[in-house]
């Protein structure tokens, strides 16, 4: 399949202009002409997610900050992450929605079953009306479609926020420049693992510090430098195919195990949890992570809280190239499409009642509303000094006032706001630079009943593949003989449905 695949869809986006926030004002001032009258609705209630241990209270500076900005009332039906699916199916078949509902497990069958019977509004075609609505990134929309159909306000990411961590200390301590291809970094990797790169006369390094979820996050976001598809690519005969069967893949698997067998790669990954993974790090055994751009400031944090002269420092990559493979990122939102801000068809009776909810979360994305649900009320909780970096006052009452808030924002990127902490705004630019050139899986917006009902057992069946080649349980023989041996257990069910799609789709 090398060089047929169209290796995904190469995003050419305007995120960046966003973080600039090109917009704000109310939906009021709306140039889109349809709805320039509409208000936001008196009140509304809003099903979303918490994923902070305390729920704040309906009476709390920021729901009353929020209101008062807005001019809508709420009433906000906290639910647990942890029980969100729960939840919401139980709430579909009672029909008992709220107004807005949170959605943001994008694979929930049920769910998806629901946005295509009728449950909720689609509401593409009002967008345009709507000064910040209307600058939804045009790959987002395609990411956040179903069938055809926008059922919902996408909520808004990053197209692409990973990029490779290496330890600048270990670079200087080996008088290496920092590795901008593959093959630099293999070699940075092994000399990592070889050449003692923290001083301490002892063999207790390695060069890449990766985790078990290896197959979909770390080697996923390498074998996208080799040109692998994210998740699934499409070929010039606009066949739809998984990117763990392509000649892409399977390179940068014949590369990382290379790595894994020269002690680069830690050697207990494919056991290895998140906790371990950051534990490693921040205790200096290995010195290479492919993670998200913003975990630098986490690593150092860990470290600092063990050392406080630890002489950790990072440098943050985000363009590592492959051979004659265009500079690309697998996006890891998406599409920069985190869910359905969804309206209920039942609870939201007539146009004019969706469009002043429309409006409302129109407002939410003004960046006065953004800054309320991000850092509170200038104050009371944060600081902005003479250069505009923004400092938390305290940080338990941000986190049990605030933070709640934070997942619930329409946009992860209405605008940033200078910080402090190291690597902070390092990274926010990093990430806005890889919109350029992230890769989108191209099933999103597409249909297969097969994928829905037998992915997760397809995808962890090559997982285990996979895992079994890297420690040389399989040569790639046998790790094709077990990809092959997964079509009749549905994937080639998949691609034949996924490909009947998107011929559709066209």
């Amino acid at each position: 399949m090398r060089n047929q695949s169209r290796l995904g869809i190469t995003v050419a986006s305007v995120v960046a202009a966003a973080l600039a926030l090109t917009a704000c004002g109310s939906s009021g001032d709306s140039d889109g002409g349809g709805n320039a009258e509409t208000k936001p609705a008196e009140s509304v209630t809003w099903m979303t997610m918490l994923h902070t241990p305390t729920t704040p209270e309906a009476d709390g500076p920021i729901q009353t900050a929020l209101e008062e900005y807005t001019g809508t009332k709420l009433d906000i039906q906290w639910v647990p992450d942890a029980s969100k699916d729960e939840k919401i199916n139980a709430a579909l078949a009672s029909d008992s929605l709220a107004d807005i509902t949170s959605i943001t497990n994008t694979s929930n069958t049920s769910v998806r079953q629901a946005l295509k019977s009728g449950q909720f509004w689609d509401v593409e075609k009002y967008l345009k009306d709507y000064p910040n609505l209307s600058k939804i990134d045009e790959q987002t929309i395609a990411s956040a479609r179903v069938d055809g159909h926008l059922y919902g306000v996408p909520f808004q990411k990053p197209m692409a926020r990973y990029g490779v961590l290496v330890r600048q200390d270990w670079l200087d301590n080996l008088g290496l420049e920092a590795p901008h291809t593959i093959e630099e970094l293999g070699d940075v990797a092994v000399a990592f693992a070889t050449q003692d790169p923290d001083g301490n006369g002892q063999d207790d390094t390695t060069g890449f510090i990766d985790r078990l979820e290896s197959f979909k996050l770390g080697f996923k976001t390498l074998a996208g430098y080799f040109g692998a598809g994210n998740n699934w690519e499409i070929t010039d005969d606009d066949e739809v195919v998984p990117a763990f069967q392509t000649d892409e893949f399977k390179d940068a698997m014949e590369w990382y195990r290379g790595l894994y067998e020269q002690g680069a790669v830690n050697s207990e990954f494919v056991t290895m949890q998140k906790q371990n993974q950051q534990d490693a790090i921040a205790q200096g055994k290995g010195g290479i992570v492919v993670t998200g751009l913003f975990e630098a400031k986490n690593y150092m944090n860990l470290a600092l809280s063990a050392d406080p002269n630890t002489p950790m420092a990072w440098a943050l990559i985000n363009d590592i190239t492959f051979d004659d493979v265009p500079r690309r990122i697998l996006s890891d939102t998406g599409g920069g499409f985190g869910g359905w801000l969804a309206m209920s068809t039942t609870q939201v009776k007539d146009e004019a009642e969706l469009k002043s909810i429309l409006a409302f979360i129109d407002k939410l994305l003004d960046e006065e509303a953004y800054a309320l649900m991000t850092n509170g009320i200038e104050g009371e909780h944060y600081t902005v000094d003479d250069d505009g970096v923004v400092t938390i006052t305290d940080q338990a009452t941000w986190e049990q006032e605030v933070q709640p808030y934070n997942s619930s924002r329409p946009s992860d990127i209405v605008t940033t706001f200078k910080s402090s902490s190291p690597y902070v705004d390092e990274g926010n630019e990093k990430i806005a630079e890889n919109a350029e050139f992230a890769v989108v899986d191209p099933t999103q917006p597409l249909s297969s009943v097969t994928f829905d009902q037998s992915w997760s057992t397809i995808q962890q069946a090559a997982n285990d593949a996979y895992n079994k080649y890297m420690v040389g349980q399989l040569d790639m023989d046998g790790y094709e003989d077990a990809i092959d041996a997964l079509g009749s257990q549905g994937l080639d069910k998949m691609i034949e449905e996924f490909t009947a799609s998107y011929a559709e789709s066209k």
